[in-house]
């Protein structure tokens, strides 16, 4: 599960999603998710699919590499699931089990939330994929900008969030590497009940914090010795423009929710 996470991770490649302006597409990302949430009928679900599915193609990311990170999410997909099935009460029963009703609507409900949570992993890991750091970091500051006039430091929260993001693979392949040293040495994590086991991961949690801490004092350094100081001063190398593919991105975004709406109201 530990190599399986996509999400925080660049994949460096020529494609359409990656030629656009990280503003653009951080703004997609928002709009994508508020439409899955807005989304009542399998029309709706069935545009958001076909959207999702044309950013992958567009993207020239693997599919394969891009649906790798559902592994991760598998336990909160099936948790999700089954307390909708079993806790949600409605007109239609189904069918009874152990004396328990299973309802139309509390399927119906699983199976929403459960292609909302797999959508929202996919279009939340193009965004990443095709977005380096740097561009992201710009993104979100663009967005923070707002909050400028109030006090709220824009430029640091948006360096904090992209390297938390950035250090998500970095931390779990370090946590990968001691769990595969310490199985070496003897260590068990597999079997026992859920006492033994949360006790075995204590030799993980120790080094893993140690590598952690360590790497942001190294990074802390780094940045220092670049005389870095924030958003006091800082120019960009590469100032962000929309050009014409960025406004077609603009109009098909458009063009989606309008679709959403009318597949809501229609049927």
């Amino acid at each position: 599960m530990i190599t399986n996470i996509t999400i925080g991770q660049y994949y460096p490649t020529k494609s359409v999603i990656h030629s656009l302006d990280a503003r653009v597409k951080l703004y997609a990302s928002f709009v994508y998710i508020a439409m899955l949430f807005l989304a009542s009928n399998v029309y709706a679900y069935l545009l958001a699919f076909s959207a999702l599915v044309g950013m992958i193609i567009l993207s020239n990311v693997p599919v394969v590499y891009m649906l790798r990170g559902l592994k991760a999410i598998f336990f909160i997909i099936i948790f999700t699931v089954t307390l909708n099935i079993f806790f949600t009460q409605g007109e239609t029963i189904l069918f009874t089990i152990f004396g328990v009703s299973i309802y139309l609507e509390g399927v119906t409900l699983a199976v929403k939330m459960a292609t909302r949570l797999i959508m929202l992993v996919i279009s939340s890991s193009v965004l990443t994929l095709t977005t380096s750091p740097i561009q992201l970091t710009d993104a979100i500051e663009h967005v923070l900008n707002p909050l400028k006039k109030i006090g709220v430091p824009a430029h640091e929260i948006a360096m904090m969030m992209t390297i938390a993001l950035r250090f998500i693979p970095t931390i779990l392949d370090e946590m990968s590497k001691i769990m595969k040293a310490q199985m070496a040495r003897g260590a068990d994590f597999d079997t026992g009940g859920l006492i033994k086991k949360s006790k075995s991961l204590l030799p993980l949690l120790v080094p893993l914090f140690v590598s952690a801490f360590k790497r942001a004092d190294e990074l802390a350094m780094a940045m220092e010795a670049r005389c870095y100081r924030g958003s006091y001063n800082r120019t960009r190398m590469k100032q962000m423009k929309l050009v014409k593919r960025d406004l077609y991105a603009i109009f098909c975004m458009a063009s989606f929710v309008f679709l959403i709406i009318v597949a809501n109201s229609i049927f």
